[in-house]
This record gives C-alpha cells, sequence and structure tokens, in this order.
C-alpha cells in the first residue's frame, strides 16, 4: 500500500447505519420500531449517508424480518437519507416479489431507496426451509435469481409476459453483501458495489476486498470498484463506558454460539463468570474488529480501520442496550468523522 494511499482521511468518506430493529429486554416489537425510527431521524441529522435494516428470521432479539415493510415505515419517517436492506436474503424470496416490492418502495420515495441482497437465510436450517421449502436451496442459485430480478427491473422488461409493476424501469442501485468471496467475485464480474460484513466476519475482510477489487469488471452502474465495509462501533464519552455497553452484543453473540438466541440484554460491569475461556476466544474472534472507546480512541480506532480497508464508505452497526447511550455512541461517531 502507497503513501497516497495512507492519505485517506475519514472526512473523505461516507458512513452510514445498520440497524436490526433490536428487542431489548422487557421491551416490545413496537419500541424497537420507535427506536429504529429515533435513531435514523437523529442521524440523518447528523449526517449519514444511509440506513440500512437487515432481514434475520426466528430471532427473537431482532425484529426486521419483514425488511421492505421496515424500510418504508423508516422512508415515511425521515426526509432525505437512503434506507434500504443490509440486506434481502434474496434465496428466500421469489425475485419478482422483491422487484415489486422495491419498485414500490422507489415510487413512494423516489432516489432514496437501495436494495442490498445477500445469499444466506438469515437464520438456521429448520427456518431456512420454512422460508425456502427445500433443505437443497442453499444459494446456489444466487447467480441466476440476481439476474432474474435485474431484469424485472430493466425498461426493456415491458416486452417480457411477466412484469414487475412497480419496478421496471425504476433505477434502484443494488448492492451485493457478503461474508466471503463469493459475492465479493460476483459483484466484481457484473461491475456493482459491493458491501464486506466485517462486523462479524473479520477475518475474511481483506481476501474478500482484494477479490473484488483485483476482479472488477467496469459497467453501466459504476466505473471503479465502491466498497463499503460493516463494522462494529460502540463509543461513550469515557472507556469505560464503552466497554460497558459492549457487553450487550457480547452477550447477545454468547447466545447465539450456545444456540439460545434471545432479546438484547442489559450491560454488564463485566463479562467475567458469564463465559467460559473458550466461549470468550470464539466471541472476541468473531468481535475482534468492533471499535469501542471515547471520541479519541474511536476516531484512531475508524481511522486504522480505513487505513487497513481503504473503504468508501463504513456502515456502523451498534446494538446498545440504552436507546439513550446509542444515539449518544453514533453522535460521537458524527462528530470525531467531521460529519456533524
Amino acid at each position: 500500500m502507497n503513501a497516497d494511499q495512507h492519505a485517506k482521511k475519514l472526512g473523505d468518506i461516507s458512513f452510514s447505519v445498520l440497524d436490526l430493529a433490536s428487542i431489548v429486554e422487557g421491551g416490545t416489537v413496537s419500541g424497537a420500531f420507535k427506536n429504529t425510527v429515533e435513531l435514523a431521524k437523529h442521524v440523518e441529522q447528523w449526517n449519514y449517508n444511509r440506513f440500512w435494516v437487515a432481514e434475520h428470521h426466528s430471532m427473537p432479539g431482532i425484529a426486521s424480518s419483514a425488511t421492505s415493510v421496515l424500510i418504508g415505515y423508516v422512508a415515511g419517517r425521515t426526509e432525505r437519507i437512503r434506507v434500504g436492506s443490509g440486506g434481502i436474503m434474496l434465496p428466500n424470496h421469489a425475485p419478482l416479489v422483491i422487484a415489486e416490492q422495491f419498485g414500490t418502495l422507489e415510487a413512494m420515495y423516489p432516489g432514496r431507496i437501495d436494495l442490498g441482497l445477500g445469499r444466506a437465510p438469515g437464520s438456521d436450517q429448520y427456518t431456512a426451509m420454512a422460508l425456502r421449502g427445500d433443505v437443497r436451496n442453499n444459494g446456489q442459485d444466487f447467480p441466476e435469481q440476481l439476474a432474474q430480478l435485474r431484469s424485472y427491473l430493466d425498461a426493456d422488461s415491458k416486452h417480457n409476459r411477466v412484469r414487475a409493476i412497480p419496478g421496471e424501469g425504476q433505477d434502484i442501485p443494488i448492492w451485493l453483501l457478503g461474508s466471503s468471496g463469493f459475492s465479493a467475485a460476483l459483484s466484481a464480474q457484473l461491475g456493482l458495489p459491493f458491501s464486506f460484513a466485517s462486523h462479524f466476519s473479520p477475518e475474511n475482510t481483506q481476501p474478500a476486498l482484494a477479490r473484488y477489487r483485483n476482479n472488477f469488471q467496469p459497467s453501466d452502474v459504476l466505473d471503479k470498484p465502491y466498497v463499503m465495509v460493516g463494522i462494529n462501533v460502540f463509543a461513550a464519552d469515557t472507556t469505560e463506558e464503552a466497554q460497558r455497553i459492549a457487553t450487550s452484543y457480547q452477550q447477545q453473540f454468547l447466545n447465539l454460539i450456545r444456540n439460545t438466541p434471545g432479546q438484547l440484554a442489559p450491560p454488564v460491569d463485566t463479562m467475567e463468570g458469564l463465559w467460559t475461556e473458550y466461549e470468550k476466544a470464539i466471541v472476541m474472534k468473531q468481535l475482534n474488529a468492533s471499535i469501542i472507546g471515547n471520541p479519541k480512541e474511536v476516531k484512531e480506532q475508524l481511522q486504522g480501520f480505513l487505513n487497513e480497508t481503504q473503504a468508501d464508505e463504513m456502515i456502523i452497526n451498534s446494538a446498545i442496550y440504552d436507546q439513550d447511550a446509542r444515539l449518544r455512541s453514533y453522535e460521537i461517531i458524527a462528530e470525531v468523522t467531521g460529519m456533524k
């Protein structure tokens, strides 16, 4: 990496938000949606670029399963921030349905809707079977589904027997999302923007980004690679408070590896005694790209992450139990990056 690449600063790139509409212990689904909209309104004022929600299923702590519906809810209560999916798990759906849903959203909120697509089920094998109807559907036909979806959105689809109305002829940006090299290679081949899930797959970040950039083919969409990288950030006014609020997410991940998913738990002063050394090692390996600290530390760590990835944009995930602490975390990011 040359010196010019290292010159990229935080103020040179965009920052966005990834939200899962977390259901907190003692909370409700309605409360989760209220918190999501409140966060979206705040980050819009702080000049974040996009607000994405992610499709997950059969998870007691995540309320964003009906992703398209939630996107409409957020877009209708904000004014200019882009709203989209991070992502829609395309193998769970008929491509025609997604073309119609996002065509509807784009017609309602012109120029503000993003369609991020992934190929994982967003849940366990049994739920995937309930969604997909076929246990053999492991996402391997994702490229064909993607081509079908793009054909429905194409203006020339008006000549087809099957048409997406709304949808056809609408300029809806499509992103591919990934946590490995598969979507990196496909998005490079198609000349699409790529978003990598470094927030839960940090060890695959550099290989996937290199694969995308090295194989990128210019297209009508992009003339050069565009990378957005996901990162967990827990920012607070003191290091101690940042470390404390991060324990809710650590508990959530611990429950996932124990196969006992639950609602987002209140923070604790220490995780010691809650996990074994083996469990701690697994959780920390998955979350070792998380940024935790006071404003100065967060700025330094964000810059370090930018130096490593040379990202064009970062999308921030912050699973924080207390809504005020969550808002403050995103506000600190806006302050240290110069957005606010």
